[in-house]
C-alpha cells in the first residue's frame, strides 16, 4: 500500500477563516517559553506553533497563546523550518512541519509534510516520503467528474476516473490519515489526531488527491520532484537512496539503455543466423546403415568407421514402446579397443485419450552425440537391461534399430547465446513496463468476479 499526504485545507476549518495579517512583525518571542520565533509565513498565517514548547499561538490576535501540545513525537526529517529552496523556479521557505500517520489492518507508515510558502506564489507542500520527494498544490481546474468520493469507489465496476482537459486520473487508493505532530506557521488550525479520508487518482505524472475532513472537500495535485537537486536547493546532502519506487516516480533511463537493449537484440540475431546457417552447411555422412535386432538378441555390438574428428558423430535408435519404456544402455569403444564412454538413455512413448481429447508424451527415437577422439573403427555395445508399461493398451518394446552417421555440427553455445542476448533484450524493453507495473502496486483496487 502506498501511502498519500493526508489532504490539507489551505483555508480556515470550514473555509470561513480567510482573515489576513496587512502588516506584522518579522519575529516574536514565544509567551509560553520565551523562545525567538520566526515570522516566515505571509499574510495567511492563522496559528504558529512554537518549535521549542509546543504553544499555538493565534497569529490573528497578537500571537496569544491558545493551547499547548505535549509529548509530540518528532518526526524523522532533513528539512527543517526556514529551509528555502527553489521548486519549479520559485523560491519556497519551510514555515511548518505536520508528522503523519496511516494505519491500516495493523500496519503503520508515517511519513512528513513540510508547508511551504512563496511571496509570489502562496502556499504548497513538500512532503518527504519513505526518502521520496513529493510537491504538492491546490488544483483548481475543472474536472470531469468534478470529485471523486469514496461512494462512487465502492459502487463502480471498473476504476474511476476523472479528466482535467490535459490528462486522464484513474483511482488509485483511499486513505485514512492523522496528524501526529505539528510545528510553526500554517494557514489552517492544525489538530493533533485530526483525521481525513483522502481518495487518489493518478495521470501518467500527476496524483490528485480528493480530501474530505467531514468539514470541507479540497482537490489537491501532486508530482514527483528532481530529487538530488531538490535536496540540494534546500541545503541538504542528497544522500538519500530511495528503496521501493513511489507512485509518481516517473521512469528513468539509463544514458546506455538504447545501446544494450539495441545491442542485445543485434548479437541475439547474429546467433539465430549463425545457427541457420551452421545447420544449413551441415553434411552428414551414414556411417552405420540402420540394423535392427529383437529385444531377444541383445546385448549386440555394431561396429562403424568414423573418419572426420572435427565435427560430432551420432548414434541414433529406433524403438517401437507403446504405453511403455525402455532403459538403453550403450558403452562405446575406439579404435584400440579402450572405452570412450558409457551411457544410458530412457526412451518412453504414452498416450491416451481425456476429457480434453486425445494426448502424447515422450518419443521412441533417442540420440547420443560424441566427438570422435581419433579416426578408425568404433563399436557400440547396446543392451536394454530394464523396460516396462504402463496401463491399458501397453506393448512392450520388442525392437531396437541402431544408426550411426558423422559429419554433425553442434549450435549449442549459439543457441544459449541467442537465448542470453534474447532475454537480455526483452528484459531492457521490458524494464518501463515493470517500472509502470511497481508504481501501480500499491493500489488497492480489486477487480472482484
Amino acid at each position: 500500500m502506498v501511502h498519500r499526504p493526508l489532504a490539507r485545507s489551505l483555508r480556515g476549518p470550514g473555509g470561513a477563516r480567510r482573515m489576513t495579517r496587512l502588516d506584522g512583525p518579522s519575529a516574536i518571542n514565544c509567551p509560553s517559553c520565551g523562545a525567538g520565533l520566526d515570522i516566515l509565513g505571509g499574510g495567511r498565517v492563522v496559528v504558529q506553533i512554537c518549535s521549542y514548547c509546543g504553544t499555538e499561538l493565534d497569529a490573528l490576535n497578537d500571537y496569544r497563546a491558545l493551547r499547548k501540545f505535549t509529548e509530540m513525537e518528532r518526526p524523522e526529517t532533513p528539512f527543517s523550518i526556514g529551509m528555502q529552496g527553489i521548486i519549479d523556479g520559485v523560491e519556497y521557505t519551510i514555515i511548518g512541519t505536520l508528522g503523519m500517520m496511516e494505519r491500516w489492518r495493523g500496519m503503520t507508515w508515517r511519513w512528513v509534510d513540510h508547508q511551504l510558502y512563496s511571496p509570489t506564489h502562496g502556499y504548497a507542500w513538500l512532503t518527504f516520503e519513505n526518502d521520496h520527494l513529493i510537491f504538492t498544490r491546490r488544483f483548481r481546474r475543472p474536472l470531469n467528474p468534478s470529485w471523486m468520493s469514496t461512494r462512487w469507489v465502492e459502487t463502480a465496476e471498473a476504476p474511476p476516473v476523472v479528466f482535467d482537459g490535459r490528462e486522464r486520473y484513474k483511482y488509485y487508493e483511499t486513505v485514512t490519515s492523522e496528524i501526529t505532530f505539528a510545528e510553526g506557521e500554517f494557514t489552517w488550525v492544525p489538530n493533533i489526531g485530526d483525521k481525513a479520508t483522502t481518495v487518489t487518482a493518478m495521470s501518467h505524472k500527476h496524483m490528485l488527491g480528493f480530501s474530505d475532513t467531514g468539514r470541507e472537500r479540497e482537490v489537491e495535485r501532486s508530482k514527483y520532484l528532481p530529487q538530488d537537486e531538490t535536496f540540494t536547493s534546500f541545503g541538504v546532502v542528497p544522500e538519500y537512496m530511495p528503496g521501493k519506487v513511489h507512485p509518481l516516480q516517473p521512469y528513468k533511463a539509463g544514458k546506455n539503455d538504447a545501446f544494450l537493449r539495441n545491442s542485445a537484440l543485434v548479437f541475439c540475431v547474429l546467433a539465430l543466423v549463425g545457427m541457420i546457417f551452421v545447420k544449413g552447411t551441415e553434411r552428414r555422412h551414414v556411417v552405420l546403415p540402420p540394423r535392427t535386432f529383437q529385444i531377444t538378441e541383445l546385448p549386440q555390438e555394431v561396429s562403424f568407421e568414423i573418419t572426420d574428428t572435427e565435427k560430432l558423430s551420432a548414434l541414433s535408435f529406433q524403438t517401437d514402446v507403446d504405453n511403455s519404456w525402455a532403459w538403453l544402455e550403450v558403452a562405446l569403444y575406439g579404435p584400440d579397443g579402450a572405452p570412450l564412454f558409457d551411457a544410458g538413455r530412457e526412451v518412453g512413448y504414452y498416450h491416451g485419450r481425456d476429457a480434453d481429447g486425445r494426448w502424447t508424451e515422450g518419443s521412441r527415437r533417442t540420440t547420443l552425440l560424441f566427438r570422435a577422439e581419433e579416426a578408425g573403427q568404433h563399436t557400440a555395445e547396446i543392451s536394454v537391461p530394464e523396460k516396462g508399461t504402463w496401463y491399458g493398451s501397453a506393448q512392450e518394446i520388442s525392437r531396437l534399430s541402431v544408426s550411426a552417421d558423422q559429419g554433425r555440427s553442434s549450435i549449442l553455445w549459439l543457441g544459449l547465446c541467442a537465448l542470453l542476448f534474447g532475454l537480455f533484450f526483452v528484459w531492457r524493453g521490458a524494464k518501463p513496463a515493470l517500472h509502470k507495473r511497481a508504481r501501480w502496486r500499491g493500489s488497492d483496487w480489486t477487480d472482484e468476479d
